[in-house]
């Protein structure tokens, strides 16, 4: 994907993150955790730079599957994956 010079527009952004999660629930339902963490923090990164009229916005069921699936499985008490144990070591 090409970076954009001009930064997103409030609707752009809202759609980038909307995008995201979806490709993340995607990557989700294919049982590509790797995929979907990564996609996840994308997602959250961009959801948390908008306010909260623009998060009320973003469908319901997007929200809450990216509040449920990071607090429950890529939340900060859970077990790092393999992959960044072996790096951290």
């Amino acid at each position: 994907m090409a970076k954009q010079d001009a930064p997103l527009t409030e609707d752009q952004l809202i759609k980038e993150v909307c995008r995201r999660i979806r490709v993340a629930r995607s990557y989700w339902d294919a049982h590509n955790n790797a995929a979907c963490r990564g996609e996840r923090d994308r997602a959250l990164t961009l959801y948390n730079t908008l306010t909260k009229e623009q998060k009320q916005q973003i469908p319901q069921v997007l929200r809450v599957w990216l509040r449920y699936r990071s607090e429950k499985y890529f939340g900060a008490h859970r077990t790092q994956p393999k992959s960044a144990q072996r790096k951290t070591s």
